[in-house]
């Protein structure tokens, strides 16, 4: 076994091997449902062993001392460890799906229904000889805290979501969101110490996680962000639950819910809100929950009732309503979210009358895991600075691209670029317009990009005298070429 500390290239290479393994038996679909308790399940092994030896050492040799719960972040049953499962030859899916289960009993707090829902007795389609060969694999490192940096397995776990992601490229945008979009968002909420995060629709924990690494680029103590999110896939909530313990993150609550019909988090006078609200839902939701809209029992058609067909402006408002009084959101949604007509038209028009939506950022076509679609980010502030308050920032990034073969890509230089037209607020040609709510009014309250900021098209024609002295410069050549070609045909002739 290597006893070296590990790398972040070593550890996508163990990671990318564990799914070559599966693959055939399993669709590339599912890997994730397998690849990531095994994984978790092999990392609280190898720290309850590293906690269970430093208590051995501290306490000259004494088991039982070592063995108290009190040295151990997660308990582990007897007859549950890694190795235990490692040991068995025959129905190793039923060990494993035994193990997993007394963990989680034992860890009723933390780590309930963390492992998912996998049928790992299947023998269908994980033969011993399959599983057996996974465990070995896994077993090749130690995966403890002093030969595996925390920022190094959590990039690392990232790596595989978006491997995965890669793989199915098929409604895999329902649990990854490109990297770039979301550090943008980051940038545009600015997280801060003590402050709480919201997702709604959390997903893997992507998000959650990036304002995390906003504080520590900015030196803050990200220890002291309290984290929270709500996701509707068990197998996306509980990957979001082993990515933040993954990540070193103590303090956060991910719960497994649709939280457009039953919302996770309350205080004592109804939802409970956060500092900073963020969010890639799923596009257009069509059975989102609109039958307990109009009476929401939760105060939160703040605007009007979305249509029955589409979710978009429910979730806005969800999010609007979990803001605290000086709070902040961002939220990717399709572009028809700024302009369709009707009961979203009606939900625009209130919302821009209480003055809370800040910009309007159109992104670029084909950036997003599943579909082609362009997206863009509102953001919304429940108390707008002075210079801002009566006016909407729309920014067209529609152009900010690297286009690829199959998808295109929000580089850094881009992001930078949108962020930095974001935070002057003015102006630019081609690209930045504030607009008053005045000017949103007179186009009905559309919020469609194009209407704002205008394209200005150069055609760089030259003027009629340019061309004039062009063509006359063109037929002067022309002549003398005429004239030396007579010359030398005359030369010939003679």
């Amino acid at each position: 076994m290597n006893q070296s500390k590990l790398t972040i290239s070593q550890l996508e290479q163990y990671l990318s091997k564990a799914a070559w393994i599966l693959k055939g038996p399993v669709d590339a679909s599912d890997f994730k449902v397998y690849i990531f308790p095994l994984l978790f399940f092999k990392r609280i092994s190898d720290v309850y062993d590293e906690e269970f030896n430093q208590a051995l050492e501290e306490s000259d040799g004494d088991t039982e001392y070592a063995l108290l719960p009190e040295f151990h972040r997660f308990d582990i049953p007897e007859g549950c460890h890694w190795n235990d499962v490692r040991e068995t030859t025959t129905n190793v899916g039923l060990a494993i799906e035994k193990a997993l289960r007394s963990i989680e009993q034992s860890n009723q707090q933390f780590l309930y229904g963390i492992f998912g829902d996998a049928q790992w007795s299947n023998k269908n389609k994980l033969s011993d000889r399959l599983l057996t060969d996974l465990v070995e694999h896994f077993s090749q490192y130690t995966l403890s805290n002093s030969l595996v940096d925390i920022d190094i397995l959590g990039r690392a776990y990232e790596y595989l979501i978006k491997h995965f992601a890669d793989l199915t490229n098929k409604k895999a945008g329902e649990f990854y969101t490109p990297r770039s979009v979301v550090h943008l968002l980051g940038l545009i909420l600015d997280p801060h110490e003590g402050e709480s995060i919201y997702d709604p629709a959390c997903g893997t924990g992507g998000m959650l996680l990036e304002c995390v690494d906003h504080l520590k680029h900015q030196d803050e103590d990200y220890r002291t962000l309290a984290l929270y999110g709500q996701e509707k896939n068990l197998t996306s909530s509980s990957i979001a639950r082993m990515n933040m313990f993954l990540h070193g993150i103590e303090d956060f609550q991910i719960f497994r819910g649709d939280t457009l019909r039953n919302p996770a988090f309350f205080e004592a006078d109804g939802l409970k809100t956060f500092d900073c609200v963020i969010a890639n839902p799923p596009f257009s939701l069509e059975n989102w929950g609109f039958e307990n809209w109009a009476n929401d029992p939760y105060g939160r058609n703040i605007a009007g009732v979305p249509p029955k067909s589409n979710g978009d402006m429910a979730w806005v408002q969800h999010m609007i309503k979990s803001m605290k009084k000086n709070g902040r959101m961002a939220i990717v949604l399709p572009h028809g979210a700024l302009f369709r007509k009707a009961a979203e038209g009606r939900i625009r028009e209130e919302l821009l009358k209480q003055d809370l939506l800040e910009a309007v950022i159109g992104l670029g076509p084909n950036i997003f895991y599943g579909t082609p679609l362009a997206a863009c980010i509102m953001v919304f502030k429940r108390n707008k600075h002075s210079e801002k308050k009566g006016k909407v920032l729309f920014i067209d990034a529609s152009d900010k691209v690297r286009v690829g073969r199959a998808q295109n890509f929000l580089e850094p230089e881009h992001v930078q670029q949108i962020y930095s037209w974001y935070l002057a607020c003015k102006d630019v040609g081609n690209y930045v317009k504030l607009a008053s709510i005045e000017e949103i009014k007179e186009n009905e309250y559309n919020l469609n990009i194009p209407l704002y900021v205008e394209k200005i098209i150069e055609d760089n024609l030259p003027t009629v005298e340019e061309a004039l002295a062009d063509l006359k410069t063109a037929w002067d050549e022309s002549v003398k070429a005429e004239e030396k070609f007579i010359s030398i045909l005359n030369t010939f002739i003679k």
